[in-house]
Order: structure tokens, then sequence, then C-alpha cells
């Protein structure tokens, strides 16, 4: 015979019970790594809005120029 399905909330019960046993098994990382690794990102973002910044800068008076809005 086949076996008895099994309805929706015992599918659903089943997910929530492997979500939970898979959340174990990480390692998560220490407050040290946490605050190390955004430090890390705090300063590229801030080093690439600075890049992106200037190039916006340098491309709006070279534009400019090249239209002469600015006097030589």
């Amino acid at each position: 015979m086949a076996e008895k399905k099994k309805n929706i909330f015992q599918k659903i019960a089943k997910y929530f019970r492997e979500c939970v046993g898979e959340l174990k098994k990480i390692t998560w990382p220490t407050l040290s790594q946490t605050t190390k690794n955004f430090l890390i990102v705090l300063v590229v973002v801030l080093i690439m809005g600075v890049l992106i910044y200037a190039l916006d800068q340098g491309l709006y008076f070279v534009l400019n120029r090249v239209m002469g809005v600015i006097p030589q």
C-alpha cells in the first residue's frame, strides 16, 4: 500500500524542525570578528564614496570646460 500523505501542518512542522537543526550547526562570528569586519566594510565604502565623488566632480569640471561654461 502507498504511504499516507502528510498533511500541510506536518510538512510545515518538519520544515521548522530542520531549520532549527541547521541553525545549531552554524558557527557564529565573535563580537570582535563582527566589529573588525564592520570597520573594514565601513572604510571601503567611505573610500569608494570619496573616489566616486572625485570622479563625478572631475568629469563635471571637464564637461563644463568643453562646453565653454567655465571661462579659461
